[in-house]
């Protein structure tokens, strides 16, 4: 079995972080969120990945290389423009070479990875498996509709949902998914729809099912999104910072703690966060919960709670900072410490904010 990996599109709704960067790069805990499909691929015993990519592309080659560094093997697909997922299926045909595969959209995190469902696309001999989970607002997804446990109708973001299983952004396809994305047309949005070439397998009398997922899943299209998923991650680590706090700094709950990150003056750190590499903190900094700090950041005299500040960012008097993502290399510099407000950034690469 291969797995394919969707890194492609514009990211258009994580504007402006996603300027000058493929949004499947921003970091959730301080790690790339398209690792996390990776490594649940790898993780299933999926070693020859497809990576489907689009105009940004740098970031995402630079990063993951050949593969062998995670133990995989890529080969890198283009997909100049987001014409659909079913067309990302289409373009990797040849790749595929007849095999089965799990492809994994790069922009979602799952906790329970993608082990159990190759286990049982396998043990039933199934065509298609797709995972689903109950969402609040189904219109903004591909919904499946059941009759109990049978999957009857897949609609992609419907107007009136008769459904809140939400197709989650992994799928197990045997070959014949091939012939039908060749049959299915695009959508109003001009994109070809997985779940019309889903549909149309279903129609075909092909063997599809849906699973639902155990744990927690998050699509992470938009800035509250990638909050929500720091959160989720954070809430299951673990604190690693040992020895390396000097007696200024007090910690609540876990903490984990970059080489070479230095600490100045009074600190508080309240878990879970994460903080990266050759940092330096303090004076008069209160961190968390869920907060990500990512490498080489400089944070003085400065309050934030649930957010994502990238890697050599640099925060100082800016009084209270809250659910905000913070672009690499930006300033934040603060003003009227007298005020008692948070403020909320959402911040690209290399931006300068004085408040």
């Amino acid at each position: 079995m291969k797995g394919l990996l969707l890194a492609g599109g514009h990211g258009t709704r994580l504007r402006p972080l996603t300027y000058t960067g493929n949004k499947h790069m921003l970091p959730i805990a301080n790690k790339p969120m398209l690792l996390y499909g990776l490594e649940h691929l790898r993780n299933a015993g999926i070693k020859d990945i497809g990576v489907v990519l689009g105009p940004i592309r740098e970031s995402v080659v630079e990063t993951l290389g050949d593969g062998s560094k995670f133990g995989v093997k890529l080969t890198y697909i283009n997909q100049p423009e987001p014409l659909g997922l079913a067309h990302a299926v289409k373009i990797s045909e040849k790749f595929m070479a007849r095999d089965s595969f799990v492809m994994y959209l790069g922009d979602n995190l799952l906790k329970q990875g993608v082990a159990g469902f190759v286990d049982t696309f396998k043990r039933k001999e199934l065509d298609c498996l797709v995972g689903v989970y109950p969402v609040k607002e189904p219109s903004r997804f591909g919904i499946a509709e059941m009759k109990g446990h049978k999957l009857v109708r897949l609609v992609e973001k419907p107007k009136k949902p008769k459904s809140n299983l939400a197709l989650i952004g992994v799928y197990v396809f045997g070959p014949s998914i091939f012939s039908a994305v060749k049959k299915i047309k695009p959508s109003w949005r001009n994109e070809l729809e997985i779940t019309d070439a889903i549909q149309h397998l279903l129609s075909a009398g092909k063997k599809v099912e849906a699973e639902k997922v155990e744990g927690w899943w998050k699509d992470t299209g938009r800035p509250e999104d990638l909050l929500e998923a720091n959160q989720l991650v954070l809430a299951d680590i673990r604190s690693s910072a040992g020895d390396l706090l000097p007696l200024g700094v007090k910690v609540s709950g876990h903490v984990s703690l970059g080489k070479e990150t230095k600490f100045s003056g009074q600190a508080s750190l309240l878990g879970p966060i994460i903080i990266g590499e050759n940092c330096r903190i303090g004076p008069d900094v209160r961190l968390g919960p869920y907060t990500s700090i990512q490498d080489g950041c400089q944070l003085r005299d400065v309050e934030i709670e649930n957010s994502i500040i990238m890697k050599d960012s640099t925060i100082e008097g800016a009084q209270r900072i809250v659910d905000s993502l913070v672009g690499s290399n930006s300033t934040i510099l603060g003003g009227n410490r007298s005020l008692h407000r948070g403020y909320k950034f959402v911040l690209g690469e290399r931006s300068f904010v004085q408040v």
